[in-house]
Formats: structure tokens, C-alpha cells, sequence
């Protein structure tokens, strides 16, 4: 490690989170010398948010880790294709979809997905002045769905300060898939009611990517930072340069 350069970690939140849910992780990844940045991801359109996920990229000197939760995952799958900074990708509970899948293809694919009963839509206005539907997790169905082992209180929290995601971005098929040239690694939620853990599985095997278990919900970022923080770590080790 001497002769290399410690990475800047990217933190890419997913749906119906922000970039608070990184905390956990955010002290570690900076006691062990990296430069951090935890982007809020505007949760609007796949091919928007990826374009300013890249200009946060491109706005970076020097080698980039990048860990994406949930809808991040995507959204990091886009805007690192062909980056010359990225190093590794970390997915957590997170979506490695192929170019013409999109998130519904992936949830429907495997049992076990249940966060999509409790999405409440609410319209917003588009910039061409139509309206779309966002969604919401029902706050009193978020705790059990989202963040089952968080702890009650902080789960509150969570449901209260959500962010929504347009329905758009949840149907809009990928385009881009960096996993398939950029090293990955994989940590699946054992209890995950939105990215289930066989989806995880599935999609770690076709992208040949590290896979590391725990037994979380799929507010692991949360619950489980200390094993998160591990897995961005040897990411950022094994892909130094």
C-alpha cells in the first residue's frame, strides 16, 4: 500500500433514504485515510441521477470506490461505466441490473419482496409542467418493511425523513451495467423485504462479483455499519493502484 493513493469513498443512498443513512459508516472510512463524499441522489430518473452522480465523479482527483444502496446501486452502475477514477463498486441490498432490466423485472424475479405494498403515490410536478407520481413507504408499514432491525425509535426517524422516488426511475429499463468491467462486491441482507437475499445471490453470480452476507434488513447501512465499512474496505484494499 505504500506506493498507492487511498481512494475517495462515494456514498450513493438509495430510495426512500438519504444520505444520512451512511453515518454509521462515514468515521471509519475516514480514520482509515479516505477522502468521503455521500451524494444526494436526486431519486428523480435513472439516466438523470447517474449524470449527476457523474459530475460528482468527475470533479474527483485520483482513484474512486463507490458503494450504492438499493436504487444507488443502479444509479452507481451508470454513471461509473467507463469512468477512468472508478476502482470498485460496492453494492449494498442493492440492484446489479442488466442494460434492458428494470427494477420491476428484478423484484418480481425472486419471492420475498414486500416493500412495494406499502408505496403510497403522490404526484408531483415534472419540469415540463406535467405531474408524475412519486412513492412513499406508509410510515406505519416502514419500520416492519424497510428497517426491521433498526431501532424502533431511529426507524421513526427514518420513515418521518424519507425521500421519495418517482415511479419513473422504478420502471425505466438500465442502459448501463459498470459491474460488468469494474471489480464489485456484493452485500446481501439476509431479511431483506425489498432487494431479497436470492436476488442478491443471483445477481452476484452473473456479475461474478464478492459476495458477503449478513444478517440485516434492508436498512443495513443502519443496522449493520461495522460489516458495510469492512466490505467498502477491502473494496478499496484489494483495488488500490
Amino acid at each position: 500500500m505504500s506506493h498507492t493513493s487511498k481512494q475517495t469513498i462515494v456514498l450513493v443512498h438509495g430510495a426512500y433514504a438519504d444520505s444520512s443513512s451512511w453515518n454509521g459508516s462515514v468515521t471509519a472510512l475516514l480514520e482509515a485515510g479516505h477522502h468521503v463524499i455521500a451524494v444526494a441522489n436526486p431519486l428523480r430518473s435513472i439516466e438523470g441521477d447517474a449524470a449527476y452522480l457523474r459530475s460528482v465523479l468527475d470533479s474527483i482527483d485520483g482513484p474512486i470506490v463507490i458503494a450504492g444502496h438499493s436504487y444507488g446501486g443502479v444509479v452507481m452502475s451508470h454513471a461509473a461505466d467507463g469512468h477512468p477514477g472508478v476502482t470498485a463498486l460496492v453494492y449494498v441490498a442493492s440492484f446489479l441490473a442488466e442494460p434492458g432490466e428494470t427494477l420491476v423485472d428484478l423484484v418480481t424475479k425472486f419471492p420475498g419482496a414486500r416493500l412495494g405494498d406499502a408505496a403510497q403515490p403522490v404526484l408531483y410536478p415534472t419540469p415540463d409542467g406535467s405531474m408524475a407520481p412519486e412513492l412513499y413507504i406508509d410510515q406505519a408499514r416502514f419500520h416492519e418493511l424497510f428497517a426491521g432491525d433498526v431501532d424502533p425509535e431511529v426507524a421513526q426517524q427514518m420513515a418521518v425523513t424519507q425521500r421519495p422516488l418517482a415511479l419513473a426511475a422504478f420502471e425505466a429499463p438500465s442502459t448501463r451495467a459498470a459491474w460488468k468491467s469494474i471489480e464489485s462486491w456484493v452485500v446481501a441482507a439476509q431479511q431483506d423485504l425489498a432487494v431479497p437475499a436470492g436476488l442478491s445471490r443471483f445477481m452476484a453470480d452473473r456479475a461474478d462479483a464478492h459476495l458477503v452476507e449478513v444478517d440485516a434488513s434492508h436498512a443495513v447501512t443502519v443496522s449493520q455499519p461495522g460489516v458495510v465499512t469492512d466490505v467498502i474496505l477491502q473494496a478499496a484494499e484489494k483495488s488500490a493502484r
